[in-house]
């Protein structure tokens, strides 16, 4: 087998710090946004009694779910035994563990009293969906750690496998745990169904190759140098897997909603007379997000590693609609409080399409969640040797 060598990132310094501070501008803006918040309280923001979980919490699901999907590139050359991938393992590993930890940060500072957080950590309630992810996540991180270590420390690299495996394993339930956040939210009809498990692990899939494609080819623009045609050629395959994967599961979780009558008003609502969320469905999840891709990779004449960067963007972008549509539009979409009766009045705002207007503090906190996580990735692999060569 061909020895694989890594080195750092060897850029111009002055194009090095010019990053870097620009990364850190937006995460000092982030945290700026989220002490704003704490200080003033939400009211400033658009989340309230009906809208409990708003902007913050679609980039932090988000980078949970592709921190759990990029880590598939290191799982196909080490559960999969794919070597033509087994060189980009450790980057998928750095920036699994970067995408956590901005992720977990967000909700974090979202939340508030982060020093209350050692509680959470130290006292579980495991009939609590919520106590189960904090484990999960909490030990994802660690698997990371060790598994980054085994990869990139020849004198462990024997147990690289073995760890690998342990890894996938964890991380397909890390994301079961997270689509059962909401499958488990019997009262909320947007929710309450096994199906969003399975559909939160395919959309980390994609969510998590586009990532990595993202940064690896900009890595390699930045160091001038070249990704390999039949590099470009798996990640295009590995894209177009996954859309197809991403759609069948996103008709098979709309068309169990509708055979089961309880939740036949809300896909309704989302799917014909949601407003804004059904254009964000339509327009965003399902255009954007998975047909414009599709079409883009199928029938696209040129093959550049520009164009396949262009086409990850826009998978990306559908990413956040789709996350936004399962968490803002199963919110806006009110409780069925007393079913069965006619609601004379009520100051529960029953039978009312809850509206939703993300803050500019919202925004920024999302923002600097994103760019810490590429600050994590830069001094990573600044400092470490992460970047494969000769691939």
């Amino acid at each position: 087998m061909k020895q694989i060598s890594f080195s750092r990132f060897n850029i111009d310094q002055k194009l090095f710090w010019f990053i870097f501070l620009g990364l850190g501008f937006f995460v000092l803006l982030g945290l700026f946004c989220a002490h704003y918040m704490e200080s003033e309280g939400h009211y400033i923001t658009g989340m309230n009694n009906q809208i409990m979980w708003g902007l913050p919490h679609i980039f932090a699901v988000f980078m949970i779910i592709v921190s759990s999907g990029v880590l598939n590139i290191a799982s196909l050359s080490s559960v999969f035994d794919r070597e033509m991938y087994k060189p980009l393992a450790p980057l998928s590993g750095l920036i699994a563990l970067s995408f956590l930890i901005a992720g977990l940060l967000i909700l974090i500072l979202d939340l508030g009293r982060p020093d209350r957080l050692i509680v959470a950590m130290t006292t579980y309630n495991f009939k609590s969906i919520f106590a189960w992810n904090i484990f999960l996540y909490s030990g994802f991180f660690l698997v990371l750690l060790i598994y980054i270590w085994t990869m990139l420390d020849f004198e462990v690299k024997g147990y690289s496998k073995s760890m690998g495996i342990f890894a996938f394993v964890w991380r397909i339930i890390l994301t079961t745990g997270t689509g059962s956040i909401f499958g488990f939210l019997v009262a909320r009809e947007a929710y309450a169904t096994a199906i969003l498990a399975p559909l939160f692990i395919v959309m980390s899939l994609l969510y998590g190759v586009a990532v990595y494609y993202s940064y690896h080819s900009s890595i390699c623009w930045l160091n001038k140098t070249q990704i390999s045609e039949n590099m470009l050629v798996n990640f295009k395959k590995l894209m177009v897997i996954f859309l197809f994967t991403n759609l069948y599961f996103l008709i098979l979780y709309h068309l169990t909603n509708m055979y089961i009558s309880k939740h036949l008003d809300y896909e309704i609502f989302l799917l014909t007379s949601g407003g804004i969320y059904t254009i964000l469905f339509w327009v965003g999840q399902v255009i954007i997000g998975i047909l414009l891709p599709l079409i883009l990779l199928l029938f696209g004449k040129s093959n550049s590693s520009l164009s396949l960067l262009i086409t990850s963007k826009i998978i990306l972008l559908g990413g956040l609609f789709a996350v936004a549509v399962i968490i803002i539009g199963g919110q806006a979409y009110p409780l069925t409080i007393f079913p069965d009766h006619q609601i004379v009045g009520s100051t529960f705002y029953d039978n009312v399409i809850h509206s939703y207007i993300p803050s500019i503090y919202e925004l920024g906190l999302g923002i600097g969640g994103l760019t810490l996580a590429s600050l994590i990735v830069l001094i990573g692999i600044a400092n470490f040797k992460f970047i494969p060569k000769d691939i």
